[in-house]
C-alpha cells in the first residue's frame, strides 16, 4: 500500500466527534493491491468483538468500512484500524433510515452484522428497546443490504441463550428448538428469522454465527455480560467480586480470537442460511472461571455470592460439530490461555 494523502480522514474523524458533514458518507475506499481483497463493511465495528475482527480483516489484506454509533463501543477499540489506510469509520445508527444510503455508497461485498443490544438484564427491563434495535436494525440492515447488491450478511447470533433454560440435550445443536429465555435471545432468533426470509424472497444470502459466552482482551468489564472482564479488572483494583447464584451456573467459554476466525469463514460462500455454534463445547462454572482468573491475576479468590439474575440461564454448552464440517473450523485458545491474555490486557496502565 501507498502512503497516499488522504483527505477523507479528516471527515471521518470529524464525524466521529460530532463534526460538521454528512455522518453517513463515506468516500470510495483505497483497495489494497494484492489479491483476494473483499470490500467488507461491519457493524458494531467499536465493540469488543466487531473491532478484533475488524483487525482481523485488514491483517487478511481486506478494505473495511466500520460503523458503529459509538453508544457503547469505544473509539480506542479501533485505533489500530485507522492507521490502515484500508480502513474507514462511519459513526451511524443501524435504526437509522440512512443505513440505505452508507451502504449504496460503500458497496460491501460481505456485511458482517456485530451491532446489537446485547445486555440480558436490559432486554428485561427495557424488550422494547432491545427490539428495536436487534430486531429493526437488523431488518433494516437487510434492507439496506437488498438494494446495495451485498452478497452476504453474516449475522450474530447467540448460542448462549437463543436454546432456553431446558434444551432436549447437552451439547446443544443448531437443530434443537430455540425457546428464548429473555427478550434478548427472542430478539436474535427475529434477526435469524427475518434475514432467511431475505435470503429466499431476496436473494441475499446470510449466515448465523451463534456464539457462546466469549471473552479477551477489549471485552466491557462494566455491562454484566463480559463476567471475565468483570472478574479480571475488579481482582487488579482490590475490588470485591460477584457472582450471582451459588456459583455452578455453567458456560461454554470461547476466545475472541476464535469467534472471530468463525465470522471470517462465514463470509464465504459456505454455510448459506445456516446457524453455526461457536463454543469449545467444554463447560465451566462461574466459580471456576473465577479461580481461574484470580490465579491469572495473583489475587484472593474470595467472590461474594449474591442472589440469581432474572433470565440468566443455569447451563450452556454448545455443540460445534456442524461449524467444524462446514466453516473447517475449530476453537485454538486454551482456557487457561486465554484467560491469562485477558488479564494481561487488563493489567496494562
Amino acid at each position: 500500500m501507498d502512503g497516499e494523502h488522504r483527505p477523507d480522514r479528516q471527515l471521518q474523524r470529524d464525524q466521529r466527534h460530532g463534526g460538521a458533514g454528512n455522518p453517513f458518507h463515506v468516500r470510495r475506499l483505497y483497495v489494497p493491491r494484492y489479491c483476494g481483497s473483499v470490500r467488507t463493511l461491519v457493524t458494531g465495528a467499536a465493540g469488543f468483538i466487531g473491532s478484533t475482527l475488524v483487525d482481523r480483516l485488514l491483517a487478511d489484506g481486506h478494505s473495511v468500512v466500520g460503523v458503529d454509533d459509538l453508544s457503547s463501543g469505544r473509539s480506542t477499540n479501533i485505533t489500530t484500524a485507522e492507521q490502515s489506510d484500508a480502513f474507514e469509520f462511519a459513526k451511524a445508527d443501524i435504526v437509522d433510515a440512512d443505513l440505505i444510503a452508507l451502504l449504496a455508497d460503500v458497496k460491501p461485498e460481505v456485511v458482517f452484522h456485530l451491532a446489537a443490544q446485547i445486555s440480558v438484564k436490559r432486554s428485561v427491563d427495557d424488550p422494547q428497546r432491545d427490539s428495536s434495535v436487534n430486531v429493526v436494525g437488523t431488518v433494516r440492515l437487510a434492507e439496506a443490504a437488498r438494494h446495495a447488491g451485498v452478497r452476504k450478511v453474516v449475522h450474530t447470533s447467540s448460542g448462549g441463550s437463543i436454546y432456553g433454560k431446558n434444551p432436549p440435550g447437552y451439547p446443544t445443536t443448531e437443530d434443537m428448538p430455540v425457546d428464548p429465555s429473555s427478550p434478548y435471545a427472542a430478539s436474535k432468533v427475529c434477526g435469524e428469522v427475518y434475514l432467511n426470509m431475505f435470503r429466499n424472497l431476496y436473494g441475499v444470502d446470510c449466515s448465523h454465527i451463534a456464539p457462546a459466552n466469549v471473552y479477551g482482551p477489549r471485552q466491557d468489564p462494566h455491562g454484566e455480560a463480559g463476567v471475565v472482564a468483570i472478574f479480571a479488572q475488579a481482582l487488579l483494583a482490590g475490588r470485591p467480586t460477584k457472582i450471582f447464584g451459588d456459583g455452578t451456573d455453567s458456560r461454554d467459554y470461547v476466545f475472541v480470537d476464535d469467534v472471530v476466525d468463525a465470522f471470517v469463514r462465514a463470509g464465504g460462500e459456505a454455510g448459506s442460511g445456516l446457524r453455526f455454534n461457536v463454543g469449545t463445547g467444554v463447560e465451566t462454572t462461574t466459580r471456576e472461571m473465577h479461580t481461574a482468573i484470580a490465579a491469572a491475576a495473583g489475587k484472593p479468590d474470595e467472590p461474594e455470592l449474591h442472589p440469581p439474575r432474572l433470565g440468566d440461564l443455569k447451563r450452556s454448552q454448545l455443540d460445534i460439530r456442524r461449524t467444524r464440517e462446514v466453516l473447517g473450523w475449530s476453537p485454538n485458545v486454551e482456557l487457561h490461555d486465554g484467560v491469562a491474555r485477558t488479564v494481561d490486557f487488563f493489567r496494562e496502565p
